[in-house]
């Protein structure tokens, strides 16, 4: 007979989710969390509602304290906050309680918002949202007749709900999207940004929130243009057109909407809505600037202003490169049967018919065994030849004249006419201030996303004449105001010299040879020491946020950068002396990029000199084809010939080839890529030549 079981006296079961938190090992912490952070979280969840509001308002100003954050994190005080502080039945304890996430979120990185995305934070902001909602649109009574505690209140929570908002979207694509999703949150900053009783602390953060929320996000933009309730875009577009920080942040917004909806100059949307209509506006709002009024005091000073204005022109420098691509309707111009040898591109290069005699690749990408490294045998190859001829006697077309208008391009016509001058101004300034240096900084970067949006069209043969013929003398001004007294400062800032060399890359491609230059044509000298200065800085890693794009894609380090803008300033109709010592550097550099393939360099050489990148070599061969492609250009015959370049090339072929087998093509795709296009215009390059020398 089984045994009877006794009743057995259980206690209260223990949160199974709930894990005990050990004390800190660090005495000072221990001391801490035990005389601070134990106390306030025990009034935090006292039965009293003065004890509770008392202890968020103490939690919420500590928590921005390090030590203080990090031991009430460890006591789990988010869930705290969540399931209790959140819905306490006092409006004050609430308001801190969303100030504690909001300074949590500021200090914490993007992981912890998506720590509060996954509890479920978004339905307590949708919740809080519906709730200041009612009470802005309550008619009894009116929010302007509350009590100005009351209202206080009210904006404190939205302040904080705006903030978090704007982070959370920052964390993660999947947080932007569910918050875009959520009518009642879209409705709520709609109405911020139409209404007129907000603060215009809260106003700027509503507006700073949807240009975070409206970047690339078609569905935000339809919504806006689609709101009915608060005619949101409508007042946005009005006060975009004033002046002051209420213009600058509406036109942030508006220019994300008018890019995800493609409004652009040759598809203008509501009204003739483009970019166009958002220029002048942050023009004047840099015309404000100083060099002794950029004050940095709060996100509406001139200075903060001014960022904000120059960093939405530099987005639309950017962007507007899909105007041109989309919208330029101008003539393709005559039939390419005389242009200069410009480098062949993908598929130029693979469509190639090479003969029996010419460089074969492997099933793997890599160069065959037996292929010969002199090019003598593919040299008489007929195909080759006939089709080398058809690419490397091709001259440069006429420029047109007499269509120097912008009308079919307004934005283009506002860049250039309105805010490139305020730009250049702006980029000019030279103090030492922290202010000014940001402000100069934001200012060059502008110039360069216009600057290189349009040396990417194509000149040739008159094709975007009208966008040449504007564009020619502000590039010149841009250097002569902005680049010259630059490189003169002999800066020792890396930074500014990256940005500057970039600037002047853009601006070179376009004016090419006949760039301004000094007195003693010496200007080009600036970029070769810059270059060897490069060389010896620290390894990008070490760089912050540039050294990071450098490292990620190594065709944007300031080596690279320095070697196009050589070529571009030694481009025929450059003065002959200038066209040999560029030439001779970039040959140069190629034979230290040998050298360091075979071995040649000593240990201790190589310990005192920085092995020249992939990159930078690749750059080089691609000037050095542009610059001597031409074979009627005086340069050809006077430099290339009489200076013996092509044996040097010749003699590289060798060298070309091992650098480029020796970059992985799984971990630099691009980088090998770029190098095997090289290497075949290369023996092209050289086997053309060596057909077409001087008798």
């Amino acid at each position: 007979m089984g045994k009877s079981r006794r009743n057995r006296v259980r206690g209260n079961r223990t949160n199974p989710i709930a894990k005990p938190v050990k004390p800190p090992s660090d005495p000072e912490l221990a001391k801490l969390r035990e005389s601070k952070i134990l106390p306030v979280l025990k009034d935090l969840q006292s039965p009293e509602a003065k004890s509770r509001t008392a202890a968020a308002g103490a939690i919420a100003n500590i928590v921005q304290d390090a030590k203080c954050r990090k031991l009430l994190l460890r006591e789990q005080v988010v869930h705290i906050v969540l399931t209790e502080t959140l819905t306490d039945s006092n409006i004050d304890s609430r308001a801190a309680g969303w100030e504690i996430l909001k300074v949590l979120a500021q200090e914490e990185e993007a992981d912890f918002c998506v720590h509060l995305y996954r509890l479920d934070v978004l339905t307590a902001v949708e919740h809080a949202a519906k709730a200041v909602l009612e009470t802005l649109t309550a008619t009894e009574p009116a929010f302007p007749k509350l009590l100005k505690a009351q209202q206080r209140l009210v904006w404190e929570i939205t302040s904080s709900l705006l903030t978090l908002l704007g982070l959370l979207a920052l964390a993660r694509e999947e947080i932007l999207n569910a918050i875009v999703a959520n009518q009642i949150l879209l409705r709520l900053l709609f109405r911020l940004a139409a209404t007129d009783i907000a603060p215009h602390d809260v106003f700027e953060e509503a507006l700073s929130c949807l240009t975070t929320l409206s970047e690339d996000n078609l569905q935000l933009g339809q919504a806006m243009i689609a709101d009915q309730e608060t005619h949101c875009y409508d007042v946005l577009l009005k006060l975009a057109t004033g002046t002051g920080s209420k213009a600058v942040l509406s036109c942030g917004v508006l220019h994300n909407v008018f890019s995800s909806l493609q409004w652009l100059d040759h598809s203008p949307g509501k009204d003739g809505a483009c970019d166009a209509v958002l220029v002048p506006s942050l023009a004047r709002a840099l015309e404000q600037i100083t060099p002794g009024s950029a004050s940095t005091n709060g996100s509406s000073s001139l200075g903060g202003i001014a960022q904000v204005a120059l960093e939405i022109l530099a987005s639309i420098g950017t962007d507007f490169q899909e105007t041109l691509e989309k919208g330029n309707r101008a003539p393709a111009g005559p039939a390419k049967a005389e242009e200069e040898w410009n480098g062949f591109d993908d598929a130029d290069a693979m469509d190639v018919d090479q003969g029996p005699n010419a460089d074969h690749e492997d099933a793997d990408g890599e160069d065959g065994e037996g292929e010969e490294e002199n090019g003598e045998e593919e040299g008489d190859d007929d195909s080759v030849n006939s089709d080398m001829e058809a690419d490397m006697a091709l001259v440069t077309g006429g420029e047109g004249s007499g269509a120097s208008d912008l009308d079919d391009l307004p934005t283009l016509r506002e860049l250039i006419q309105v805010a490139v001058p305020q730009l250049i101004r702006l980029s000019s300034i030279h103090t030492d201030s922290e202010e000014t240096v940001a402000i100069q900084s934001h200012a060059l970067s502008a110039l360069n996303n216009i600057a290189w949006t349009i040396s990417c069209l194509e000149f040739a043969n008159g094709e975007n004449a009208h966008i040449f013929d504007a564009w020619y003398p502000v590039a010149k001004k841009i250097w002569r105001k902005t680049i010259a007294p630059i490189l003169e400062a002999d800066s020792a800032d890396l930074k500014l010299a990256t940005q500057v060399t970039s600037l002047a890359w853009a601006l070179a491609r376009v004016l090419q040879g006949e760039t301004p230059s000094d007195a003693g044509n010496t200007q080009h000298r600036k970029f070769i020491s810059l270059y060897h200065a490069s060389k010896g800085r620290a390894a990008p890693q070490s760089e912050g946020e540039e050294g990071a794009q450098e490292a990620q894609d190594p065709f944007q380090g300031l080596g690279v950068k320095c070697i196009g803008v050589l070529g571009s300033l030694a481009r025929d109709p450059a003065p002959l002396e200038v066209n040999r010592e560029v030439g001779v550097f970039l040959v140069t550099l190629l034979a230290a990029a040998a050298a360091n393939v075979d071995g040649d360099v000593s240990q201790q050489e190589q310990q005192q000199q920085q092995k020249t990148p992939p990159a930078d070599v690749v750059e080089a061969l691609n000037q050095l084809f542009d610059m001597y492609g031409d074979e009627e250009a005086p340069c050809d015959k006077e430099v290339f010939w009489k200076d013996g370049f092509l044996k040097h090339l010749e003699e590289f072929l060798p060298k070309m080839k091992a650098l480029t087998k020796g970059i992985d093509k799984r971990t630099q795709e691009e980088l090998r890529t770029r190098a095997d296009e090289a290497l075949l215009n290369l023996r092209r390059f050289v086997q053309y030549k060596k057909k077409h020398a001087p008798r």
